[in-house]
This record gives C-alpha cells, structure tokens and sequence, in this order.
C-alpha cells in the first residue's frame, strides 16, 4: 500500500537533526518563520525570544521572523515587537486586494512579505515552547532537496501532569479523517492533517490557492499532494505540543471550513466559495434556543497569480 510505504519512509522525528548539522546543510538558503496570531500576548513573546535567542543569533539557523496580526484587541503587536520579530497588520499586506477574516488570509498574505527560500508557519498559542519545533520542521527539507512540504504531529495532552494524547484532534478524528479517506486517500497517512505547523519551499505554495479560515491547512496539502506527488511530502514528531484547547462551540465552526475546504478542492465544478449552515443549540436560563449559523469559506488566489487581478 503506497501510504503505508510513504509513513515508514517519510516520518521524521525532531531528534534526528542536529541544529549545527543543519546549518552546514542549509548553506545560503534563507529560512523565514511565520506566526499568524490573534489576541496571543500570553504566549507569542516567549516564543520570539526562544527562536532569536536560540535559532538567530546562537546558530543562524533564521534569518527572520514574521509575526502576522490578524485584528487583535490586545498588545500581541507590541509584545511580537519587542521580542524582536517583524510584525505586520494583516490588512496592511496587498490592500489592494481588501482584506478577510481568518487564518488562511494571515497565512496568505504571510507569503507575500517573506524573504525566505523556506518557510515555516507557527502557531502563536503553543506554551512551553522550544527551539525543537522548527528544527524538527525544518530538518527534512534541508536533508532531503526532493520534499516541499513538511507537516508536524505532535502529543496534545488536555491538562498538566501525565501526557494524555488527543490523538489527532477532534476534528481530525471525526470529520476530518473520514473525508479523507473518502476523497484524498493518498493524505491518510498524516497524523495530524489539521496540525497548523508546517514546514515548505516557498515556490510550492505560492503556487497554490489559499482557502480561507481553518481549512487552510488540509486545502494547502490537497494542492501540494496534486503538483508534487506525495513523495514530496513528509512528516515530523515534534514530541509534546501545550496549548489551550478550543470549546466546542470553535469546533464546531471549524469543521464547516474543513468541509467547505474539500468541496473548494475536490468538486468538480470549482466553487470560489462555500457556504454551510447549521443548527446551534444554547440553553438560556431554563429554555433551550435553537439558532442557525452560517459560515463562509472562500479562497485566495494563488500568491504568483495575484498580481495578475484575481479577488476572492
């Protein structure tokens, strides 16, 4: 089976990779890291610090660091700032083109102010953070010139003590996985398919359309399994990943964009937009209320085309 053959071959663990092997290995290639945040001050500065501190200035394993502020209402900008990372307002990046809400627009527009030849994206929520992630990400592009994209796995226990797996998430266990086994079989050998790290060769996603908010992540790996094959894909075990999980309420949000993120990728039609429904129910004193919510999930153009006019 090719993806059983892919996992053994194409699983890396974090601890495989020197850090001073990999400069050697990484010559004149120029890495970026790119973190969209929103409302992160608790944590973003701590995870500056550590990837100057630690991967700019003792290895020169990063040249830059970019910080992408999807409209927060707290000091995520200023704090970024201070920890020494470049920070941009996400609609400061292409105003031409206006603006959206969510994830896959920072992460977009991440592309378009990045000087790297790799590009890295973090979340800005992770607790505890170490150097470990980006070495382990950037690891495998660096040994192997045939991959372009690499995607983290990782352990995600629900509180401090004994680690506890989340596996790959619930929404990755429950709707993310069965769509892909359905409609991108060759992709069901990632652990975590949702994960928002990830490691490429800038000339592969710029390449690529964008889909809006959190279907971002699986649009971007249907796209680079259909330009490259899946040979050019890799995995990493990052070990353990703190971070706060989101209520059910956000999932549930979430996994209308993933399945808008299939129909944007896999109906043979090519839709521009998706938008799903569903009902949402909130108890309100005694009463239960029954109410409908809409989301809409559109995508970007790919980066290379979109000086050519193209709006989402």
């Amino acid at each position: 089976m090719q993806t059983s053959r892919w996992f053994d071959t194409h699983t890396y663990r974090w601890d495989q990779f020197d850090p001073t092997a990999l400069v050697a290995a990484k010559g004149s290639t120029k890495v970026s890291i790119l973190i969209p945040a929103k409302n992160e001050s608790a944590t973003i500065g701590a995870i500056i610090k550590t990837l100057r501190t630690e991967l700019v200035e003792r290895v020169g394993l990063v040249d830059e660091i970019i910080v992408i502020d999807s409209h927060s209402d707290d000091d995520t900008s200023e704090i970024a700032r201070a920890a020494g990372a470049m920070v941009f307002h996400v609609d400061e990046i292409l105003p031409e083109v206006g603006s959206r809400p969510g994830k896959g627009e920072a992460m977009w527009k991440a592309l378009a102010v990045m000087s790297g030849d790799i590009g890295i994206y973090l979340d800005a929520d992770v607790q505890e953070f170490t150097a470990d992630f980006v070495i382990g990400l950037l690891g495998p592009l660096l040994v192997d010139r045939d991959l372009v994209f690499v995607k983290a796995f990782y352990d995600r226990p629900w509180s401090s003590g004994p680690s506890r797996s989340s596996g790959g998430g619930r929404v990755t266990e429950l709707v993310a996985r069965p769509l892909i086994l359905d409609r991108a079989p060759l992709l069901s050998g990632f652990v975590q398919p949702l994960a928002g790290e990830c490691a490429f060769r800038v000339e592969a996603l710029r390449a690529v359309p964008y889909v809006s908010d959190y279907g971002v992540d699986i649009g971007l790996m249907i796209d680079v399994l259909r330009r490259h094959g899946l040979d050019a894909m890799a995995q990493v075990d990052l070990g353990l990943r703190l971070h706060r999980h989101q209520d059910l309420a956000a999932l549930s949000a979430m996994t209308q964009h993933v399945q808008a993120a299939f129909d944007l990728r896999i109906d043979p039609q090519h839709p521009q937009e998706v938008e799903n429904s569903a009902v949402v129910f909130r108890r309100n004193g005694t009463a239960m209320q029954m109410s409908k919510r809409s989301t809409i999930t559109c995508q970007r153009p790919a980066m290379d085309d979109v000086r050519g006019g193209n709006r989402c």
